[in-house]
């Protein structure tokens, strides 16, 4: 069978179906939609494929895939009379090689299912409304908080189960007698909002996030809304800054104010009503002019457990409702209501950026001023100056060639006038940038410029790629900074992004990553390395790192957010991850594993793990492979490592245990870890 259309044109085709379930790699149909929804092209190819192949078995739904040459007829004998119906057969052909293959689930014990009938048929289809119903009926519930682990039949009844309810032979919701029914609207004046608001005693995690990036430089306007007792507000003026803020129950005469930034702090939370929820997140778009920061708790396994599903959230034990999101669903949920592309700030902080130049800006400042330039710290050393040049200009004005020389070895380049806030003075002596460069070169190391040059453009590439990562277009936003280091160090914008390009795609190369972590760990000799699977450092070296475990890393981090609070970075080598590691207090001897995000670069998703709730607490029992030898941390590091050890002598060391039953080991060998010290009881 030669097929009709080739597979640029398929795609191009399925990517403009605007109905259907679209998932990342597949978009889904009912059969009944397929003669409108498809194009002439597409629904030609479909029958062609059925007719050449002699297709007898019946299906329903059509599966197109996003990434590949093929389709998929799948059959739900019960799509129309049950909420969840189970697939029976599918078949699946392979466009391009002219193969198909038959998979029958009736025998299975936990076939796939599906949910959501609503998005596979028409808006006219007449079971729309008991569909859509359905739907809303899990949402409210909560079933829908991970929707990883719903698709086959037994885990989603399992859950079903968890939340107190079960399925009546129609698939309908059926509230277990211990639990509460599925509540109606009619009970939301009972939840008491105004409790949800806390006192601190510093900046909260959005506004720590704000001032970590620049943006509470008193450069922009602010406005807050649902700013709760007010302490970010009344920190920010007591630092001069223009901001406004406003709480509907603790700040009702606040100001709504058109601002450059506006944040939205643990408000989507504790909405229980759907309508207003979205309204409120529109409403704070619609009023900032650049940046929109978003802030929802994060879900974990335990919530549901502990306190009554309410819609799609729960109540608390202070009759406070609270929606809980993974970080994926907050993003998709803001992205879906505001139509717009947003950036991971932290674990539920959310950023939307209105302003194009401003976002591009955030990522140059994110990529180049979050290094610990040691040239900016260090004073470079003059070299010795012979006596026929001692009264020279040089030497008259020392000090303000060595901050320039630092200004030259940060940006890699000779700075522009504006780039050196002391470049007037310097041209009132010696008339230009560039005649002040050749004075300092000859008195400095210019081996160290060098170095600084060939990192800058490291820089650049990483910057770029990650660019090309995040699908941004930035060409016509570009800083002029920016556009000074392409033009220095390269031959113009589009050399860059090829270079940037060709670094990007070399991350998908496991042999390159893993060659490149052999490397480093050679060089450093720190941290863990598991021979061509897994290399873990302390996060400290990140900067230190080539450029190709730079972008490795930086793709986790655009997912995840900013990873200024993790502690250790696992590469894996081979499987597309990068794991990221929070400890309770890593300054300690041994510190204890409080939480594991898992980023899967391919899925573009994250796994958390909590410690301490879902998990035992774990101790970081090598804390020494993480330290600089010969250092007085690693000598004492060794002392208290050794008599640790002692006290778990017999026991191999990866057996060693948690954090509970090592307390079980301390009360045998009665002592008491405080702080660092172990004390006699």
């Amino acid at each position: 069978m030669s097929t009709l259309i080739n597979y640029p044109k398929f795609k191009t085709l399925v990517k403009s179906l605007t109905v259907g379930k679209s998932l990342p790699t597949a978009i889904y149909l009912h059969q009944s939609a397929l003669q409108t929804v498809l194009p002439a092209e597409l629904y030609q190819l479909l029958q062609h494929t059925i007719k050449h192949h002699q297709f007898e078995h019946p299906w329903n739904v059509l599966k197109l895939f996003k990434r590949d040459f093929k389709l998929t007829l799948l059959y739900y004998p019960d799509f129309e009379t049950y909420a969840y119906p189970q697939l029976h057969t599918s078949i699946t052909v392979n466009l391009l090689e002219n193969t198909f293959k038959i998979t029958d689930y009736q025998s299975s014990n936990n076939p796939p299912i599906l949910h959501r009938k609503e998005a596979f048929v028409l808006p006219n289809h007449p079971l729309i409304e008991q569909f859509k119903q359905h739907t809303r009926e899990g949402e409210q519930i909560g079933l829908y908080q991970n929707t990883k682990t719903i698709g086959f039949k037994n885990q989603w009844e399992k859950l079903i189960k968890r939340h107190g309810y079960q399925l009546n032979d129609k698939g309908d919701l059926i509230a277990l007698t211990q639990h509460v029914p599925i509540p109606a609207d009619t009970t939301t004046h009972a939840i008491q909002r105004h409790k949800t608001a806390i006192n601190r005693d510093r900046l909260s995690a959005p506004f720590q996030k704000l001032a970590k990036f620049g943006y509470l430089s008193g450069d922009y306007s602010i406005q807050d809304i649902g700013c709760g007792f007010g302490d970010d507000y009344n920190e920010c003026i007591n630092h001069g800054l223009n901001i406004n803020a406003w709480d509907p129950v603790h700040k009702p005469n606040g100001h709504k104010v058109q601002s450059d930034i506006v944040n939205l702090g643990f408000v989507l939370n504790v909405i229980e009503d759907y309508d207003e929820r979205e309204q409120t997140l529109k409403a704070a778009y619609a009023l900032c002019d650049k940046l929109l920061l978003v802030s929802v708790m994060l879900i974990n396994s335990n919530i549901f457990e502990q306190f009554k599903p309410y819609k799609d959230g729960v109540i608390t034990k202070r009759n406070t409702f609270q929606k809980y999101y993974s970080q994926s669903q907050i993003r998709e949920y803001i992205e879906q209501t505001l139509n717009v592309s947003t950036l991971p700030f932290g674990q539920g902080i959310i950023a939307v950026f209105k302003c194009p130049a401003l976002l591009e800006q955030h990522h140059v400042e994110l990529q180049f001023n979050n290094h610990a330039w040691q040239h900016i710290t260090q004073r470079p050393i003059a070299k010795k100056l012979p006596e026929r040049v001692k009264q020279s200009v040089f030497e008259k004005h020392t000090e303000l060639f060595e901050v320039f020389w630092q200004h030259c070895l940060h940006y890699g380049r000779i700075p522009a006038n504006d780039e050196f806030e002391l470049s007037e003075q310097l041209r009132a002596i010696i008339n230009s940038h560039n005649k002040a460069f050749e004075l300092a070169q000859s008195q400095f190391d210019y081996a160290e410029f060098e170095a600084a040059q060939q990192k800058r453009q490291q820089d650049l590439l990483v910057y770029f790629a990650l660019s090309l990562f995040g699908k941004r277009q930035a060409k016509s936003h570009l800083p002029n900074r920016l556009q000074r280091d392409i033009k220095t160090h390269f031959e113009g914008l589009n050399q860059a992004l090829e270079q940037a390009k060709a670094l990007l795609f070399s991350i998908a190369e496991p042999a390159n990553i893993a060659n490149a972590c052999t490397h480093v760990f050679e060089q450093i000799n720190i941290g863990e390395f598991n021979h061509s699977q897994s290399y873990t450092l302390p996060k400290q070296y990140l900067n230190k790192l080539p450029a190709i475990l730079r972008v490795y890393i930086g793709c986790a981090a655009q997912l995840y957010g900013d990873i200024d609070d993790i502690d250790l970075i696992k590469i894996h080598m081979r499987s597309g991850k990068v794991t990221l590691l929070k400890y309770d207090d890593y300054s300690k001897k041994l510190p204890l594993l409080t939480e594991r995000i898992k980023v899967k670069l391919a899925e573009q998703d994250i796994d958390y793990f909590y410690y301490g709730n879902e998990y035992p607490l774990q101790p970081l029992y090598n804390k020494l492979n993480f330290l600089e030898p010969n250092t007085n941390e690693y000598k004492t590091q060794q002392r208290f490592d050794k008599r640790l050890a002692d006290m778990l002598k017999g026991v191999p060391k990866a057996e060693w245990p948690d954090w509970v039953i090592l307390q079980k080991v301390f009360k045998y060998w009665k002592v008491e870890l405080k702080g660092d010290r172990f004390l006699k009881n």
